[in-house]
């Protein structure tokens, strides 16, 4: 296998991962972090929306609950409500490795949403908000448009914990 056939599988294998943690991440927030619970309430119960890597590759869908909160929605066969597209591998890896926020790879026409705009940028400050929480802060104001100034070393801290918890036992219920 050549040079670059073995960076696309690792990048790939990255991507893939990193799917996983974001979709249960994001669904361990909703549960922890009353901002997110704001936001995640302001879209109707059972509301789906979907982040995936274009051509067919990876994805996750999560459907929202009652308070504010999201669950994962395993093998969903409709057409969600907002689905978030990365348009290649390489678009999916940049903003996955935190090389590149989520706000600047929309301006960089390196995402797509189908669904109402407005409901993709409050699912947008929503994965900001899960980054400034769960990464360190160096690395998550490089990958969010603006980190909270009121953000408390405490309260990430604390937050970061209880999602990352969260996160390690849906892996361990899901496998």
């Amino acid at each position: 296998m050549n040079k670059q056939k073995i960076l696309l599988e690792l990048q790939r294998a990255y991507v893939a991962t990193m799917m996983e943690v974001v979709g249960r991440g994001l669904v361990s927030t909703s549960f922890v972090d009353e901002e997110v619970q704001r936001e995640v309430s302001s879209f109707p119960v059972g509301f789906h929306f979907q982040m995936i890597v274009l051509p067919a590759g990876s994805s996750f869908t999560a459907k929202v609950l009652e308070g504010g909160h999201l669950e994962l929605v395993e093998n969903f066969q409709g057409k969600p409500d907002l689905s978030i597209k990365f348009k290649h591998l390489t678009h999916a890896f940049l903003v996955l490795s935190f090389q590149e926020g989520t706000a600047r790879a929309f301006a960089n026409d390196r995402m797509v949403a189908d669904g109402e705009v407005s409901h993709a940028i409050r699912l947008v400050r929503c994965l900001d908000k899960m980054e400034a929480l769960i990464l360190p802060k160096l690395v998550a104001e490089m990958a969010v448009k603006r980190y909270p100034t009121n953000l408390s070393l405490n309260e990430k801290v604390s937050k970061a914990v209880r999602i990352y918890g969260l996160v390690a036992k849906n892996f361990l219920i899901r496998s």
